[in-house]
């Protein structure tokens, strides 16, 4: 339990890259858009490195037996598909869409998870869904004062990512790799084509 608030924890610590770059941007001091993109590459950059040195090289740091679950020993671990969906988002989409998408999975997956009941459903408990989904609407909203309806796409979007399990075969797709993929795209198909 004690391990499981800890990798909450971290998670939620990925909201800090978000504020890092709006109080940078409100105090003026040079984090310009494409200046955070470059931070992002080279954040997940690293992210793929410490992973191919944990799983080919074998470094075994005390960190990682604390932050990773048991079924990802062996294969690649959330903090690493975290780092590369931020990353995408931030890279394909404006900083209105980016930046809520980020606070989705740093804020709004972490809180639903504590109301989950942890089961390896397809689709979560509605308990949990609702909580996303209000999660991520209230992490939204600021960003769109003026387009509500976008922020509740890009929670259902969270929402969906969050809350239905997406196998591949034997695969099933981390949510820490949905999450701002989903709230993005849903966000900007919302502004682009939805009358306002």
């Amino acid at each position: 339990m004690a391990d499981e608030l800890k990798r909450r924890l971290v998670h939620a610590s990925g909201a800090g890259l978000v504020v890092l770059y709006l109080l940078a941007n409100a105090l003026d001091l040079g984090l310009t858009w494409p200046r955070f993109q470059v931070l992002m590459v080279v954040l997940a950059l690293g992210t793929i490195g410490l992973e191919f040195l944990r799983l080919r090289v074998g470094l075994e740091w005390w960190i990682y037996e604390k932050l990773t679950r048991e079924y990802e020993q062996n294969q690649f671990a959330g903090y690493g598909y975290y780092m590369v969906s931020m990353t995408v988002a931030v890279l394909l989409f404006p900083e209105e869409i980016a930046l809520p998408a980020m606070l989705m999975l740093a804020i709004g997956d972490p809180i639903s998870g504590l109301v989950s009941d942890n089961t390896l459903k397809r689709v979560k408990h509605p308990k949990t869904l609702v909580t996303m989904f209000v999660v991520s609407t209230a992490l939204a909203l600021p960003f769109f004062l003026d387009a509500p309806l976008v922020a509740v796409a890009a929670a259902l979007g969270a929402t969906i990512a969050d809350g239905v399990k997406l196998r591949i075969r034997d695969f099933i797709v981390d949510d820490n790799l949905t999450i701002p993929i989903y709230a993005s795209v849903l966000a900007y198909l919302t502004l682009e084509f939805v009358p306002l």
